[in-house]
């Protein structure tokens, strides 16, 4: 693990918001890798077990079984960077309605996993992974944007511009779903219901879209991340030719 930061199973499990005995469970399935045994036998984690766990608990949010939260992971690309998955939970939950968490400053900074100043407070609220309640000293937390926010904290970029990226991801999202939703009621829902079947297909088919939905938030996430890495990768290289001294003959 390097210099990174070494966690203890309680360390871990209180940064995740889980239970010691959620992330042994998830060990013993090997939805989760073994930790590194450090002094006296103690297993250490590291940043990779976080994010990963992250991830686990949020497909776990969706309803996805273990055997089908396996299957999801195994077709993430080998080389998925911690950002990668910070990115994938935070859009695969935007795609699905989660319960918010209500946490205290304490709690918000155990979960963060650093102390948080009020800018870096009003950051987190920008980029809609807190929201302020009544009480001062009570937020709202975005289980699944609170991990990605706290990660790109030290990021510098200006509050204006992830007020205005928040903005665009809502109303881009917002757009896709409600076509997707119409798209399946159409081609789908309609004809299924017309073709007058039973009470028993109709259950089957229901279940059925609870299976569909974790697919297509799967597939959005990874166009999404290819689309910016493309979109990323012409602008950089455009600056770089933007930047290039001209070609002497």
């Amino acid at each position: 693990m390097g210099g990174e930061a070494r966690l203890t199973v309680d360390e871990l499990a209180a940064r995740a918001g889980v239970t010691v005995r959620t992330v042994r469970f998830y060990g013993t399935k090997g939805l989760l890798p073994p930790p590194e045994l450090g002094p006296r036998r103690v297993g250490l984690y590291g940043a990779a077990h976080l994010d990963r766990l992250e991830l686990i608990e949020e497909l776990q949010r969706q309803g996805l079984t273990l055997a089908a939260i396996e299957r999801y992971l195994a077709r993430l690309p080998q080389d998925s960077s911690r950002l990668d998955l910070a990115i994938h939970r935070a859009l695969v939950a935007s795609w699905t309605p989660g319960a918010a968490e209500e946490l205290g400053r304490a709690q918000l900074e155990r979960r963060a996993g650093r102390g948080l100043s009020e800018e870096q407070v009003e950051r987190l609220v920008a980029m809609g992974a807190l929201e302020r309640t009544e009480d001062p000293a009570l937020f709202r937390a975005d289980p699944g944007l609170l991990p990605l926010g706290v990660r790109i904290l030290d990021v510098p970029i200006p509050l204006e511009t992830l007020l205005a990226a928040r903005a665009v991801v809502v109303e881009h999202s917002r757009a896709t779903a409600r076509e997707l939703q119409r798209l399946f009621r159409e081609t789908v829902w309609k004809p299924y219901r017309e073709s007058e079947p039973d009470e028993r297909d109709l259950a089957r088919m229901k279940a059925l879209t609870d299976h569909i939905q974790p697919m297509v938030a799967q597939a959005l996430v990874t166009a999404f991340q290819r689309f910016l890495r493309e979109e990323l990768g012409e602008e950089l290289g455009g600056t770089a030719r933007e930047a290039a001294p001209p070609a002497t003959t």
